[in-house]
């Protein structure tokens, strides 16, 4: 209802200047920028009306002063990883487009090969630093999914539900690391 009523009101203050429109129901508050029967005010009196109008303001808090909490966390880690998952994607593909002009080798059989020589420890920091962002954003991404449902919305479920989200990142990152 309300935005069937703001749309009215655009198209009625679209129709042009001359057409006034007094709300029926409702007041609709209007602020002038000079009370002064001109209409016209000097450039330093506006900025010592804005500077009396700005100690008058209310001062939001930083938000220094909050507790952080998991799902802040959890929400800036999300974005991260769909950068790093994208970025990642986007730059392998315009390196494997540019490779037979430039001289690259980044076929399968080519990446496999140089893979096989890394030594142990080098090839499970490889793929623990891809899968921990791709388990994180798909974890995180059923719970958003479930989020979406209705489900999970109270702060101790959210709170549960993040922290699960993180160790179970862990666990399936660790597990296709070294066991697989």
């Amino acid at each position: 209802m309300a935005s069937q009523r703001v749309f009215q009101l655009g198209l009625r203050r679209a129709a042009g200047p001359s057409f006034r429109f007094q709300p029926v129901g409702r007041m609709v508050q209007r602020r002038l920028a000079n009370s002064q029967a001109s209409g016209r005010v000097s450039q330093e009196t506006g900025e010592e009306i804005l500077a009396k109008q700005r100690l008058n303001r209310p001062v939001s808090p930083h938000l220094s002063i909050y507790r952080p909490q998991i799902t802040w966390y959890a929400s800036g880690l999300n974005r991260l990883t769909a950068v790093i998952l994208s970025g990642g994607l986007y730059l392998f593909g315009f390196a494997y487009l540019a490779a037979p002009t430039l001289g690259w080798h980044l076929e399968s059989t080519s990446i496999v090969a140089a893979v096989a020589a890394w030594p142990l420890w080098a090839k499970a920091s490889a793929k623990f630093a891809v899968a921990m962002p791709f388990f994180f954003h798909s974890v995180n991404g059923l719970r958003h999914l479930a989020w979406d449902f209705g489900v999970g919305f109270k702060n101790p479920t959210v709170a549960k539900t993040g922290w699960a989200a993180v160790g179970a990142t862990f666990a399936l990152s660790v597990y296709y690391s070294f066991f697989s």
